[in-house]
């Protein structure tokens, strides 16, 4: 099922830091979706890391970052990763996250971010096209690195683009992500939880 609570990146535009307000209502949705069946939960913002985290530890159920299936590809290409976003405040909790999911593997991959202007309020817009060039553009400025992270679901529609633009290879959250979830799932043999 999808569950949408368009409210959060607003919400979490308005703040540099995230708030206990918005920290408890990732929670609540992540318990909100356990007690509807679901059998994992897979959130596509990457602004809510350490939340998220929080809503995994005190789940019986799977419960990922968008983005933790991707880090783990991206360490498999090399040590220089780039990381295009479109969300300015998901950066800094994406840098961070990536740095510690690096030190647990015994990785010394690098993060270098850069920022797309204007292509999230092109999609905002309905301009998928210009969109998806903005950050093809951005993605032809980057030399130094072994493998180009797109930081957010929302990009993930630009990949085919982007691909065309640098010889660099391209992950994307979503197909890394829905692979992962379905291996933990199988994994988690508990099935669904009834609240």
């Amino acid at each position: 099922m999808t569950i949408l609570e368009e409210g959060l990146s607003i919400d979490r535009q308005k703040s540099d830091d995230l708030t206990l307000a918005l920290w408890d209502r990732i929670v609540g949705l992540a318990k909100y979706a356990e007690c509807a069946g679901s059998q994992g939960v897979l959130f596509t913002c990457s602004a809510f890391g350490e939340a998220i985290e929080d809503a995994a530890d005190g789940s019986p159920i799977p419960v990922m970052k968008p983005n933790e299936a991707m880090f783990d590809a991206a360490f498999a290409h090399g040590d220089r990763v780039a990381m295009i976003t479109t969300f300015g405040p998901a950066a800094a909790g994406m840098e961070d996250e990536f740095r510690a999911s690096a030190a647990a593997r015994g990785s010394k991959a690098q993060i270098t971010s850069h920022f797309c202007e204007g292509a999230l309020d092109a999609k905002r817009d309905g301009d998928d096209l210009k969109h998806d060039q903005l950050i093809a553009k951005c993605a032809s400025q980057v030399t130094d690195a072994d493998v180009i992270m797109l930081g957010q679901f929302s990009m993930a529609g630009a990949a085919d683009q982007v691909r065309t633009a640098t010889r660099i290879p391209i992950l994307t959250s979503p197909e890394a992500a829905i692979h992962e979830m379905r291996r933990r799932i199988e994994k988690n043999a508990k099935g669904p939880v009834s609240c």
